[in-house]
């Protein structure tokens, strides 16, 4: 039995989108969109919670909004994968609602995604492991991180305790939540055969037998 945490994609991946690919990231978008929706009716309009209890601190519920990108990367394996379901999960959110609005929530939604991408933009995707995938949402993470700073929070150093703080939260959560958790769900999803037209889901099948 193989190791599931060392699954490779072959030296050649076929990087042309299917009608497939693209119904799959987008079915990943929009269930995503419905837990950005929630997480923002949990920070609130002032803010998260957490930061009352150190500055910063509300990095943490960051990854929330920063899954959709590796999940569908690691899914689909096809270039701006990882773009287009952020962006159709942060649409979708702006749609049903939040405190940010339409414009704004798209390009970090952006940002996040191209983020995301870079990882597996640098290894040509051919390489999709835990390693990868957590580094992908981490990455996310700091684009969510310039992104905030950059638009609404110049009146903070960048350096300074709550950006430091705010920065170690925001990467802790992009890679433990949009990384790592994200690596295990695609597992489960694969084990269950129902992603078995993709070769991501092929191989977790055939390395369980």
């Amino acid at each position: 039995m193989s190791n599931s945490n060392t699954i490779v994609k072959p030296a050649k991946p076929n990087l042309k989108w299917r009608v497939v690919d693209i119904a799959v990231a987008s079915v990943i978008g929009v269930a995503s969109a419905l837990i950005y929706w929630v997480a923002a009716l949990l920070y609130g309009p002032i803010g998260s919670p957490l930061d009352a209890l150190v500055p910063g601190l509300g990095g943490l519920m960051n990854g929330f909004w920063l899954f959709a990108g590796p999940l569908a990367a690691v899914i689909v394996r096809k270039p701006g994968a990882a773009t287009y379901a952020e962006v159709v999960a942060g649409v979708l959110e702006a749609l049903l609602g939040n405190q940010w609005g339409g414009a704004e929530t798209f390009l970090m939604a952006l940002v996040q995604g191209l983020c995301a991408e870079i990882v597996f933009l640098v290894v040509m995707y051919r390489i999709w492991n835990v390693v990868t995938l957590t580094l992908s949402g981490a990455l996310s993470a700091v684009g969510c991180w310039g992104y905030t700073f950059l638009t609404h929070l110049q009146g903070f150093q960048l350096t300074g305790a709550y950006g430091v703080w705010n920065l170690v939260a925001t990467l802790i959560s992009g890679g433990l939540v949009a990384g790592l958790l994200m690596w295990y769900l695609y597992i489960a999803i694969a084990r269950t055969g129902a992603i078995d037209k993709f070769a991501s889901g092929r191989q977790v099948r055939v390395s369980n037998k």
